[in-house]
């Protein structure tokens, strides 16, 4: 990972509110590699393959963990009950989950408000966030 790589990745961690610490930002570096998701096995077997790295499983879970809870990654739930990791924009979007090769199209598009804001008033609901998750089979795949 070169050093404009690893800065970039601990500015988003502080931006986030996460102490950049080495091993989240080898994580996280090694996360942004992946164009659609990955389970933490899955990662953690990258690191220890591609950088001989030291970082335990129970670590790259934890880590996961944390990173998801402060929004700086998404977990998505289709990988047979097994949760996958992905690091997305930071902008409002959905995801469009391909069941058969796993790949993952992040969709900005988002036409939920009106009908949330609706539906949450009939049941004296405050909506304070909502994401969206289909599955479904993409092109190369049908």
């Amino acid at each position: 990972m070169t050093t404009s790589s690893q800065a970039a990745v601990a500015e988003l961690l502080e931006r986030k509110g996460v102490r950049p610490t080495k091993q989240r930002i080898e994580i996280l570096a090694e996360l942004a590699r992946e164009p659609d998701d990955v389970t933490a096995q899955a990662l953690w077997r990258r690191l220890r393959g591609r950088r001989r790295s030291q970082i335990g499983l129970a670590t790259v879970y934890r880590t996961l963990s944390l990173l998801n809870e402060h929004d700086v990654i998404d977990s998505l739930s289709h990988h047979g009950g097994e949760l996958c990791y992905r690091l997305c924009t930071e902008a409002h979007h959905h995801h469009l989950v391909c069941s058969s090769c796993h790949r993952v199209v992040e969709v900005a598009e988002c036409g939920l408000g009106e009908w949330l804001d609706s539906v949450s008033a009939r049941h004296g609901f405050v909506p304070t966030d909502h994401r969206v998750e289909v599955t479904g089979l993409c092109a190369a795949c049908r």
